[in-house]
């Protein structure tokens, strides 16, 4: 993982990699995800998404996948939960560390500790995040806040956008 992240920052910082244009345009309506690339000798996937100013996630995990995500562009507030207890759909959490992940940046999720939010807080600005997976993310849970510490655990089937009116 530290090796993965650190060559995202290194990319990153160097101007070597170009993302492609599509990843530069937000979608109204929703954050949006948009598939760079699918290894299917090694399973991972590489996943480019699009915050317009204010859109961000409900506390979610990865379906027990470890992540790499690291900022491209602009700035995202993220949230990582610590999961107390839990029963068949009710759950508590409680906040353990925020952070204001800035260009350049990047952590890693590791199941089980892999409860978090983000949220582009930007008033004016597009962020742009890069996401590796361990496989391809098809589906995550979400939690919705049910009374307090407690949520309540939806299933949430993830897809991709297009690529823009080019592809």
């Amino acid at each position: 993982m530290r090796a993965l992240r650190s060559a995202l920052c290194e990319a990153i910082h160097a101007g070597d990699v170009r993302l492609p244009e599509c990843v530069f345009q937000g979608c109204p309506e929703h954050y949006a995800r948009r598939e760079l690339y699918r290894s299917t000798e090694h399973g991972y996937s590489v996943v480019a998404m699009t915050w317009s100013p204010g859109q961000g996630t409900p506390i979610h995990d990865h379906a027990g996948m470890w992540c790499v995500e690291a900022v491209w562009q602009g700035a995202l507030d993220v949230v990582q939960y610590e999961l107390r207890e839990h029963d068949d759909v009710h759950y508590r959490f409680v906040p353990a560390g925020a952070i204001r992940a800035g260009t350049g940046s990047a952590g890693s999720l590791i199941p089980p500790h892999e409860h978090h939010t983000i949220c582009n807080a930007s008033g004016t600005e597009l962020a742009v995040s890069v996401h590796v997976y361990q496989d391809e993310m098809t589906h995550c849970s979400v939690f919705e806040p049910d009374q307090g510490e407690w949520y309540l655990r939806r299933e949430r089937t993830l897809r991709l956008d297009d690529r823009g009116p080019a592809h």
